[in-house]
């Protein structure tokens, strides 16, 4: 069966969305949670970490689709995949991608639960995480080679 080379431009592409979601998630870093619920903070923060998770798992799919037998179904499924097959490091994948992975459902289905305190809390602990996930990504994307991939 013939190789399908991952698509270099649509992962660069990818990494720019996160890298500019987390650009603008760290102004909200260092505010407290009084100047975090003023005006449309949360709902922008909200918007930017949407994004960079969807990015992520866009990613991850866009990846695993390279792999034969690496078709996943669920978010969750792509985050331990990634890990299964080494795209990351297994306890990053469990420990931190599947957490993300039910965060971006989170966004996604269950909006109207969401509140300031949690979206802050995730903002100032977990973009380090996020960051991690980019560096795992470029190494891919320079050493196809030692994932068993190939890269155009």
């Amino acid at each position: 069966m013939r190789k399908v080379p991952l698509n270099k431009e649509v992962l660069l592409a990818r990494l720019e969305e996160i890298r500019k979601d987390l650009a603008e998630l760290k102004v909200y870093q260092k505010m407290d949670l009084s100047e975090f619920r003023t005006g449309k903070n949360f709902a922008i923060a909200e918007h930017y970490l949407r994004r960079a998770l969807e990015a992520v798992f866009d990613i991850g799919s866009h990846i695993l689709s390279r792999i034969p037998g690496g078709r996943a179904t669920t978010y969750k499924e792509i985050a331990d995949l990634l890990g299964k097959y080494r795209i990351v490091p297994r306890n990053f994948a469990q420990k931190k991608l599947v957490r993300m992975a039910g965060y971006r459902n989170r966004l996604i289905h269950f909006y109207l639960e969401i509140n300031e305190i949690e979206l802050l809390k995730i903002i100032q602990r977990d973009l380090p995480d996020v960051e991690g996930f980019c560096r795992y990504i470029a190494e891919v994307i320079s050493r196809p080679e030692k994932f068993g991939l190939l890269c155009s």
